[in-house]
């Protein structure tokens, strides 16, 4: 909760976009239970509305059961299921591939996936953001720079190669593995997504697909929410960022679609509903 964040957008009340932000912090484990919560003027400013707008966030998120008000405490993190939960083991590994354009809510949905089967997470960006961001200094470039033929073409095939290898390392090792990245030009390839099931099949895993579904103004929201400086470029022509992509891309593989716009049934529902697909999956193939 200590990240700077931009103003939120109209698509929906600004309370419930608070409150759906928050409830996916909490989901996804970056709010712990027990944690006290910020004062709502000091939410407030973090995230660029009134208080009265909290304090409703805030009612929504208490009648849900995820935030308890205190005497003398303030609000507080209610979220023993987070951890609680019995984790299940699959016969034999399970490998999630998760995509999705830049503020979609694929990591969200990898973090909340990790938390409920306990198997490993793998994002592109945790495993090798500060190597790359190291590698585009010393080439003269700027750290955030996503866009230049050098990081396309030189070093983004190395980011999603270490990706690779940190998720057959896994499953050599009898892991399962939720492995995010935005895959964009990898789910635009048939024959990336046939190499992938063939690795996995070599190593006796099961390989699905997932692709984070967002419409373009909630997707707004979600990267001026998270601030990260690579998406300066995206902010500032958003326009014709948004015209540049393709909200239809699917991956060329049986696979399944989350939702993630505003108006969509919670992450965390669709989550735990993915998770009893692949565990069915599973049961069905034993």
């Amino acid at each position: 909760m200590s990240r700077p964040r931009s103003g939120v957008r109209r698509s929906e009340p600004l309370h419930q976009q608070v409150a759906r932000n928050i409830r996916n912090d909490i989901e996804a484990g970056r709010l712990r239970d027990g944690q006290p919560l910020p004062s709502t003027r000091e939410l407030a400013s973090e995230w660029n509305v009134s208080p009265f707008t909290i304090n409703e966030a805030m009612d929504v998120l208490i009648k849900e059961g995820l935030i308890t008000s205190k005497p003398r405490a303030g609000r507080v993190v209610n979220a023993p299921h987070v951890t609680a939960e019995a984790r299940p083991k699959p016969s034999s590994p399970q490998v999630l591939v998760v995509g999705g354009y830049a503020g979609s809510g694929k990591t969200e949905l990898g973090r909340i996936v990790a938390r409920e089967t306990g198997w490993p997470m793998l994002d592109k960006d945790t495993l090798t953001r500060p190597v790359v961001e190291a590698a585009l200094e010393l080439l003269g470039l700027s750290p955030n720079d996503r866009e230049s033929d050098m990081y396309v073409n030189k070093i983004r095939p190395r980011e999603y190669e270490a990706l690779i290898s940190a998720m057959t390392e896994n499953v050599q090792c009898g892991n399962s593995a939720i492995v995010t990245a935005p895959f964009v030009k990898e789910f635009s390839d048939p024959a990336w997504a046939e190499r992938i099931q063939a690795t996995c099949a070599a190593m006796g895993a099961k390989v699905s697909f997932a692709w984070v579904f967002c419409d373009a103004d909630t997707m707004h929201t979600y990267v001026r929410h998270r601030g990260a400086a690579r998406d300066a470029q995206k902010l500032a022509n958003w326009d014709d960022y948004i015209a540049g992509i393709d909200l239809e891309l699917r991956p060329p593989a049986p696979h399944v679609v989350i939702d993630n716009s505003a108006s969509s049934k919670p992450l965390q529902d669709q989550a735990r509903s993915l998770v009893s697909s692949l565990l069915s999956k599973d049961a069905d193939q034993q």
